[in-house]
This record gives structure tokens, sequence and C-alpha cells, in this order.
């Protein structure tokens, strides 16, 4: 049996829909009110639980060979913040792990996770990954780049569909490996049973590095008309976007992170989606 705690998440329940797709039985931490029905038609097993509540933890994780947890705060709000989730939740869900005899854990931090990070989430994943190395689990940490999912929509795509100006923090140029969910979701399924993941940190990337003037750029190729673009200094609110998510793309200004994920996308068996092909699937599906 298999745990997914965050399969209500876009990415958990891509992992949840593949690992069901593949056999595997599967069990998904679920909260009240939580749109978690279609996983349970698809087959998957739902327990009741929330990362704040340790007692849940334990029962989720009684019988469980693997715990993949993709869960964060990043879209939540009220009590479900970057301490009570990602730092003390992270914890607790592992100590519980450890408990309950799981062999296998898989985590899905962030690229750019540290424990000295002066970014919150970052920091939280990174203090995450530092306790769950100490631990006696067979572990796996996925450090996924910039998602082109959550992203390329509310930074470029939103407005760009919207006949509205983008915003980026800085000029730009910064470039970055971008990664689609569904690549995440079958690198995360692949680590599971692949000994090269185990006790091993994974930088997730797609197949090549861009910036966000490439992805304007991308939009008006396939749009057909120009895309006007602003700037705004970091530090500056980007409109649109909440706080967390602001500080994350001030963040990525401060840096490039191109990857060469040839290797791990032959080994693992991965065929990751360019941003075109992602661009093209979105504006057909988003434009009126």
């Amino acid at each position: 049996m298999i745990l997914v705690v965050g399969a209500t998440g876009q990415l958990g329940g891509a992992v949840t829909q593949g690992l069901l797709d593949r056999g595997r039985p599967v069990r998904v931490l679920v909260r009240p009110g939580s749109p978690y029905q279609p996983l349970v038609e698809a087959g998957a097993e739902p327990v009741p639980g929330d990362l704040k509540d340790g007692a849940s933890l334990g029962a989720a994780c009684l019988g469980v060979e693997a715990v993949v947890t993709t869960a964060n705060s990043a879209s939540r709000g009220r009590d479900d913040t970057v301490e009570t989730v990602d730092t003390r939740g992270n914890r607790t869900l592992i100590g519980a792990a450890v408990d309950q005899g799981v062999r296998r854990f898989v985590f899905v931090s962030a690229w750019g996770a540290d424990v000295n990070s002066p970014v919150p989430l970052l920091r939280a994943k990174g203090e995450t990954e530092q306790h769950l190395r100490d631990t006696g689990l067979v572990w796996t940490i996925l450090r996924p780049n910039v998602f082109m999912d959550v992203w390329v929509p509310a930074v470029v795509g939103g407005p760009a569909l919207a006949g509205q100006p983008v915003t980026l923090v800085g000029e730009g140029r910064r470039r970055h490996s971008f990664v689609a969910v569904r690549d995440v979701a079958s690198y995360t399924i692949a680590a599971l049973d692949h000994a090269e993941a185990e006790h091993q940190i994974l930088p997730i990337g797609g197949p090549q590095p861009v910036s966000w003037r490439d992805v304007v750029s991308a939009f008006e190729h396939e749009l057909g008309y120009p895309v006007p673009v602003r700037t705004v200094a970091s530090g500056q609110p980007v409109p649109g976007l909440p706080d967390v998510m602001t500080q994350l793309i001030t963040a990525l200004d401060a840096y490039d992170s191109p990857m060469d994920m040839s290797s791990l996308a032959q080994s693992f068996g991965v065929a990751p989606t360019p941003l075109a092909a992602f661009i093209r699937a979105f504006v057909a599906t988003n434009r009126n």
C-alpha cells in the first residue's frame, strides 16, 4: 500500500492517478470537504486526516509500505501556513511513518530548498529534507524546478490571454528549467521502485532552460500577437500573485538554474514536456 499525502492537489492527483493506472494499491489522506471523490472512484482508498493532526497521520501510515507527499501550504490559507504544514506537519508525517514501520518515503521538495533560505517555504522544505535524511527510512527527495502548470499560466498565460500586460520581476532574463507537473509525477512514481533513487536528492527540470522573456515570446508565437511586458523591482508586489508566489518569483530573479535531465529522464523512462508543447495545449484549452 502506498500513502499519498497531497493527493487532491495538482501534482498529488497526477501521482495518485498514475499509480492507480499501474495497478498499485493507493491510500489517500483526505480532509472533509476536499475534492477527493474522483480519486476514490478511480480506486484509491480514502483515509481522513490532516498534516496538523498527528493521530490521524499515525492511522494513515498503518500497514503502508511507502509514503509519497506532495503537500504544501502555498495554495492554502487560514491555519494552513508554512509553519503548521511545511515545517511541523511534514515532521509529524515523517515521525508517523517511522513509528508505523514504513520502509520508503518520497518527499517532493523544491529547487532552492535550503535551511538558510530567506524564503520561508524554501527554508521549511530544506528543514524537512534534513530531518528526513536523519531517519532510518529509505528516502528520496525530489527537487522540481519551476512548475510550468502553476507559474506559466499565473505569470504570463492568464494576462496574455486576457489582453493584459505581463508583469516580470527584474528583466526576466534569468534561465530556469521549467518542468511540467505530469513529468514530476512520472519521476516521483519511478522513484518508488528505482534503486538509483534510494537515499538520493534528485533535481527535476524540463528539457531545456528558458527565461520569462522566452515564455512571453512563446505565447506571442502561439497567439499571433504581441504581449506587452512591464517590470517591477525586486521586492515590489506583482499584480494578481499572492505573497508566497511573489517571494518565489523574486527569488528566481537572483540566479539561473539550467539542468541537464537527459540521463535521469532516460533512466526513469520519462519523456520531458517542452515548453512550446505545454503552451500550445494551454492556449487551445483556454483561448475563447
